[in-house]
C-alpha cells in the first residue's frame, strides 16, 4: 500500500485565510479554448484505452525530484491567486506543486460556457519556502483542492483535495481529514503487485453565483484501464459526491475494486494485546458498515491482524457500504492533536443496480498510526471485459453519522478480552431503534453463531450505564485459529439490532 504521507499531505497544508488578490493571471492561455460537454472526458478515456499505455509525465528538475516530505510541505500555493477569488463565487480552487511522492503531471482545465481553458502553471503562484524554486514555467500541477464556506459563512474551508494517484479526500461540517477514496482499485490484496491508476487531467466547471454544488471531471489511466469520472460535489453537514464512473479496460479486469475506500485502524478495545499507549483507541475508521440487497444492516468491526486478512461479503444489488467512524467523544481517543473523534465516515450508496458481486474488506497489519491499512470496495462477480464501456454510478457521503433502518439498534462498542478457561469474552453495546422503548426487564435473545469452537453464556441485559443494552458471550475456540462470528439481538417481533460480524484470529 502507498505510504500514509501521500494520504495526509493535503491536511498538513494550512488553511490560509483567503483575502485579497485575484486569479486571472493563472489563466494565461496555453492554447485555444476547446469545446467541452458531458461526453468530452469519456471520449478521451475511450481513445486512450484504444492505444498502448503511456505513463504520465513524471520528469522533474532533480532538485525538486529528490526533496523530502517536510521540504515539499513548504511549497504553498498563494491563496491570493485562488481561482474565482475576486468573483464572489461560492467555491475557490488552489493547486498542489509537483515534487516528493507527487511527481506525475496533472493537467488542469477551467470549464465555462461550454469551453475548456487550460490553467497554466507559473512558479509565481507558489511560496517555495526552503524548497528550490524551479526556473521553468511549464512544470504543471500535482493536484488541487476546493474551498467553500462550510463551518462559517465568512471563511472558505478546505473541502476536498485530489492528490496522488487517483486518491481524494473530503470533509464535512465540523470534521477533519481522515480516510480517503480512490477512483479505482486494481489487484488490491491479491498477493501480487497492486496497480495504481492515476488521474492525468481535471476539468473544473465554473459554478454560478450562489451555487451549492460544483462539478469536476477527471481522466484516469493505468496499464490495464482508462476511465472517466464526473463528481458533482455538494459541501455541507454531509459533503456529497454524486459520482459517475466510466471504465474502458485494455484487458479483462477480474480483480477490480469499485468505489474503493482506504483508511487507518491501529487498535481499539477489541485488540489491545501488545499495545502500550495512553489512548483508549487510535483509528480513522472503526468498522465496515453494509446495507445489503436483502435489506440486512450489518456492522463488522475492524481489526489489526497479525497477517493480511481479506473478507468478501457476497451480495446482489447492494444498497450501501462504507468505512465508518462511530465513536464521536473526545474521551474515546483522548488525543488532543489528532482528534480522531472528528474524522469522517464515508458511506457509498450505489445508484442503479450493481448486480452480483461482493463487498471486500482487506485488513493489513500495522504497528503504527501512520500507514493506511484498511481497504474496502465492491467487486463485481463477473470480470469487466476489455474493449467495452462499463458504468458505475454512486453517491459518496462524507459524514459524521448516516441514518439506516430506524427500527434497528446500532453497535456502539465492541470489547474483547479474556474469559475463563482460555475463552474470549465478547461484549457488544447497542443503542437506538426499538431498544429505546424496551422495558428494562424485557428478555430479548442474543442469537450468536460461530463457524468453529463453542459459544457459551450468550446473554443480553439493559445497560444502565449507557441507557442502551449489552449483549455478551464467551467464545471457546479450542484448536481453531480463525473463527467467523455472527450475533444479533432479537425479540418476538424480529431483529432488534443490526447484525454484528467479526473474524477472530488466534
Amino acid at each position: 500500500m502507498q505510504r500514509r504521507e501521500l494520504l495526509q499531505a493535503g491536511l498538513t497544508l494550512p488553511l490560509a485565510a483567503l483575502a485579497g488578490g485575484g486569479w486571472l493571471p493563472a489563466l494565461a492561455a496555453a492554447g485555444p479554448a476547446q469545446r467541452f460537454d458531458a461526453g468530452t472526458v469519456p471520449a478521451l478515456a475511450r481513445a486512450l484505452a484504444a492505444k498502448a499505455y503511456r505513463p504520465a509525465d513524471a520528469d522533474l528538475p532533480e532538485a525538486l525530484a529528490r526533496i523530502k516530505y517536510d521540504t515539499w510541505r513548504d511549497i504553498r500555493f498563494d491563496p491570493a491567486q485562488a481561482l474565482w477569488k475576486k468573483d464572489g463565487l461560492p467555491f475557490q480552487v488552489q493547486f498542489f506543486h509537483r515534487a516528493f511522492l507527487f511527481k506525475h503531471r496533472v493537467d488542469m482545465h477551467l470549464v465555462h460556457g461550454g469551453q475548456a481553458t487550460p490553467v497554466v502553471y507559473r512558479p509565481q503562484m507558489f511560496d517555495f519556502g526552503k524548497a528550490p524554486k524551479p526556473a521553468q514555467d511549464d512544470l504543471g500541477f500535482a493536484g488541487f483542492r476546493l474551498h467553500a464556506p462550510i463551518n462559517r459563512k465568512d471563511y472558505f474551508d478546505e473541502v476536498c483535495a485530489f492528490l496522488g494517484a487517483s486518491y481524494f479526500r473530503a470533509v464535512a461540517k465540523d470534521l477533519l481529514y481522515g480516510l480517503s477514496a480512490r477512483g479505482l482499485a486494481l489487484n488490491t490484496g491479491a498477493g501480487g503487485d497492486e496497480e495504481f491508476p492515476v488521474f492525468t487531467g481535471f476539468w473544473i466547471e465554473q459554478p454560478a453565483v450562489g451555487a451549492k454544488q460544483i462539478v469536476v471531471h477527471a481522466l484516469m489511466d493505468s496499464p490495464s484501464v482508462a476511465g472517466a469520472l464526473r463528481f458533482a460535489i455538494t459541501p455541507g453537514t454531509q459533503t456529497v459526491f454524486d459520482t459517475q464512473l466510466r471504465l474502458y479496460p485494455r484487458v479483462a479486469l477480474d480483480r477490480v475494486g469499485i468505489a474503493p475506500l482506504t483508511s487507518m485502524y491501529h487498535f481499539d478495545a477489541t485488540d489491545r494485546v501488545g499495545i502500550d499507549d495512553f489512548r483508549p483507541a487510535v483509528h480513522d475508521s472503526d468498522g465496515l458498515a453494509m446495507h445489503n440487497g436483502a435489506g440486512e444492516q450489518i456492522w463488522r468491526p475492524l481489526h489489526n491482524p497479525a497477517s493480511l486478512q481479506e473478507s468478501a461479503f457476497q451480495d446482489r444489488s447492494p444498497r450501501a457500504f462504507g468505512l465508518m467512524q462511530r465513536k464521536r467523544a473526545f474521551a474515546d481517543y483522548a488525543d488532543s492533536e489528532a482528534h480522531y473523534e472528528r474524522r469522517p465516515s464515508l458511506w457509498v450508496e450505489p445508484v442503479g443496480d450493481w448486480g452480483e458481486g461482493a463487498v471486500h474488506l482487506i485488513e493489513i497489519p500495522t504497528k503504527d498510526e501512520y500507514h493506511d491499512n484498511m481497504v474496502a470496495f465492491w467487486r463485481p462477480r463477473a470480470p469487466l471485459a476489455a474493449g467495452r464501456e462499463h458504468r458505475f454510478d454512486y453517491r459518496l457521503h462524507w459524514c459524521a453519522e448516516h441514518a439506516w433502518a430506524p427500527t434497528l439498534a446500532t453497535v456502539r462498542r465492541t470489547r474483547i478480552g479474556a474469559g475463563g478457561d482460555g475463552a474470549r469474552l465478547v461484549v457488544i453495546d447497542l443503542d437506538g431503534g426499538r431498544l429505546r422503548a424496551l422495558a428494562a426487564d424485557a428478555q430479548p435473545r442474543a442469537v450468536v453463531w460461530a463457524s468453529s469452537g463453542r459459544v457459551v453464556n450468550a446473554l443480553a441485559h439493559a445497560n444502565a450505564g449507557t441507557g442502551g443494552w449489552r449483549m455478551s458471550f464467551e467464545l471457546q475456540p479450542g484448536d481453531a485459529r480463525v473463527v467467523e462470528l455472527r450475533a444479533v439481538l432479537e425479540d418476538a417481533r424480529g431483529p432488534l439490532s443490526e447484525t454484528w460480524l467479526y473474524r477472530w484470529t488466534a
